[in-house]
């Protein structure tokens, strides 16, 4: 080690005590340009490093018999050491006088830039390196390429190692014009571009004397002036989902906020699938609930409606949704050794969600010395190209330009990463078609018009013993015989398949009920009178199923007193109940909410099951009776 290397002190900073924010960036570059020396000697010159650290490594290298490096304070897998390039992603901590920040490590290695492109999302400035003596090359176009491609657009430049070049102002003139417009060409502005030597601290923490010629900022400098990126609170919100499990009866939806904010009784939706609920309470462990929650917190939320949610739906507010559609134009850095080509089926993460893709066409491929695009029929490792890709099924979908975090993601094959992607545009599906799920060729009228009667869904309500299955299947038999398409949803045969994973807790009753009317819309929709026959004994979960079906729902109540269902008791569950055999069996010890306004009341205590029938009969015809249709065959 020469005399100079080590001849500046280690600058005394101490971060006031209130930024418990750290300030993401990364460092990239060339292999070899020495982004990991500059890190080691910020460490070093803002005096972070751990006691007794640099003379282990001192002692190490002098072990060895080689020169100090300042490399060995990042090089810490021995696969490293012994190949003398970064090949993982490393996260340093350090701090000044005016903030704490956290150094992101990319490596710079052609094979190794999955890793450096993972790093760098998470930054919010970067430093590029570039080797005064072998100036910009191929990978450093590729690294300011990377910047651009993931939305990072604070950027200073180190040319270290100023001291091979004898610290040459003219040579320095020329590699600083070089990168400069090729980073206006992506349309990047550095803030700074600073003259270097890691090796021997010049330019790092303090002004060298060795370049009069330089009145810009240290790296320390340039790095202090980035302004925070301001949290994302008036953006849209963005809560993508990660998880929805039960906690002590309650349903909870947990996620991390990306954007926007939320409080409690707001109205969301859950994109793609349009389904809304308010708001019931924002949780919080041994602490008073909060009312609101924004950006960057992770939060568990509980709703007012029992919503069929799941990983990868977004929590948005309707009036500032996505894009939900079905094709996309990405902007694509390909990592994997096979090509990518047209046809290729992918998935396309973006947060929590997970689409699967085809590619439909390639755009083009960038040419990284001179930004032009290319058309090619593949594109190969390491490449940046335009594709489309389409999805099957309905995408929730943020530009990269408006929304940052939630406008790229990563495609994977078989579970790898194989190229970062950023979301250029994507093709909006019609708002209305998209309620009503796929456009069939046949309407719902065109079925009804065929059929001779119109959908409904009749819902048989009453406590076990009441007769609900006996009207149920004799209504079935009597609507089959006059031509009608009628078919009966039990249930017990319910309980069989569709809800065999339900247990008769109230959640389990509820998500019973609703699967329940999510069949039998289905049903209804493709023109069939459905006959559902549940207990259902909540009103709660009764009106969420004819909001899920909407005017075609009849709630009919079977009314029997209690004395009388047990008399029936063709099962025996009411004696099995009452002996503590079955527990939470409605009307012993789990109790049933009576419809308040039913559409009808037959009370089979007071008439023979004939007359019940009949009754049931002489309400359902009207009732599905075909009004005029028109363009019923407009199909």
């Amino acid at each position: 080690m020469d005399g100079t290397a080590l001849a500046l002190k280690p600058v005394d900073v101490v971060a006031p005590a209130a930024l418990t924010e750290r300030f993401p960036f990364a460092i990239v570059g060339h292999v070899d340009h020495g982004k990991s020396s500059l890190i080691g000697r910020l460490l070093h010159d803002t005096n972070s490093l751990p006691e007794g650290k640099f003379a282990e490594l001192k002692a190490a290298s002098d072990k060895r018999g080689g020169q100090f490096e300042w490399s060995f304070l990042l090089d810490a897998l021995q696969a490293e050491r012994d190949q003398g390039i970064t090949i993982d992603t490393t996260q340093i901590f350090f701090q000044t006088a005016k903030r704490r920040y956290v150094i992101i490590d990319a490596p710079g290695h052609k094979e190794f830039l999955k890793n450096a492109i993972s790093g760098v999302a998470q930054a919010q400035a970067a430093i590029l390196v570039i080797d005064a003596a072998e100036g910009v090359r191929e990978q450093t176009r590729r690294h300011a390429l990377i910047l651009q491609l993931l939305g990072l657009r604070q950027i200073a430049v180190a040319v270290n190692k100023v001291d091979l070049i004898g610290f040459d102002q003219a040579r320095f003139d020329a590699i600083a014009r070089e990168i400069t417009d090729y980073l206006r060409q992506l349309k990047l502005v550095p803030s700074s571009i600073v003259p270097v030597s890691a090796r021997h601290g010049d330019n790092i923490a303090t002004r060298s004397d060795r370049m009069p010629w330089y009145h810009g900022p240290t790296i320390l400098g340039a790095l202090d002036s980035f302004p925070v990126a301001p949290v994302a609170t008036d953006q849209p919100l963005r809560l993508p989902i990660q998880d929805v499990f039960k906690f002590d009866e309650r349903r909870l939806v947990v996620g991390r906020i990306e954007s926007g904010s939320l409080r409690v009784g707001d109205r969301l939706e859950f994109a793609p699938s349009f389904k809304q609920a308010k708001v019931a309470s924002i949780e919080a462990w041994n602490a008073p609930t909060p009312l609101t929650a924004s950006a960057g917190q992770s939060v568990a939320i509980t709703l007012d409606d029992e919503l069929f949610i799941e990983r990868g739906h977004v929590a948005v507010h309707s009036d500032r949704r996505p894009i939900l559609g079905h094709r996309a134009s990405l902007r694509l850095f390909w990592l994997d050794a096979q090509p990518l080509k047209v046809g290729d089926r992918l998935k396309l993460k973006i947060a929590t969600a997970r689409y699967n893709v085809e590619v439909e066409q390639i755009a083009a491929v960038i040419d990284v010395e001179k930004l032009q695009p290319t058309q090619a029929s593949e594109i190969g490792r390491n490449a940046i190209a335009e594709i489309t890709v389409r999805s099957r099924a309905l995408m929730a979908l943020d530009l990269a330009a408006d929304m940052q975090r939630t406008g790229r993601g990563v495609l994977l094959r078989e579970g790898e990463i194989v190229g970062g992607a950023l979301v250029l545009s994507a093709e909006a599906s019609d708002v209305d078609k998209r309620l009503i799920g796929p456009d069939h060729l046949v309407t719902r009228d065109a079925r009804e018009a065929v059929n001779g009667h119109r959908g409904a869904v009749l819902w048989l309500t009453g406590l076990s013993g009441s007769g609900k299955s006996t009207l149920a299947m004799g209504l079935e038999r009597l609507l089959f015989q006059r031509g009608r398409q009628a078919f009966v949803l039990d249930g017990d045969l319910l309980r069989q398949g569709v809800t065999s994973d339900l247990g008769f807790s109230p959640k389990d009753r509820a998500e019973n009920i609703r699967r329940s009317a999510e069949v039998a819309k289905l049903l209804a929709d493709a023109g069939q009178v459905v006959i559902v026959s549940l207990i259902s004994p909540y009103a709660e979960d009764r009106n969420r199923a004819r909001k899920i079906i909407g005017e075609r729902f009849h709630e009919i109540y079977v009314k029997a007193d209690l004395a009388t269902c047990e008399s029936r008791d063709p099962k025996g569950l009411y004696k099995a109940a009452r002996s503590g055999a079955i527990k939470n069996f409605t009307g012993i010890d789990a109790p049933y909410e009576a419809p308040e306004a039913p559409e009808l009341v037959i009370d089979t205590t007071a008439q023979p099951m004939e007359r019940s029938l009949a009754a049931l009969t002489a309400y359902v015809e009207p009732a599905i009776a075909l009004q005029a249709v028109k363009d019923a065959w407009a199909i």
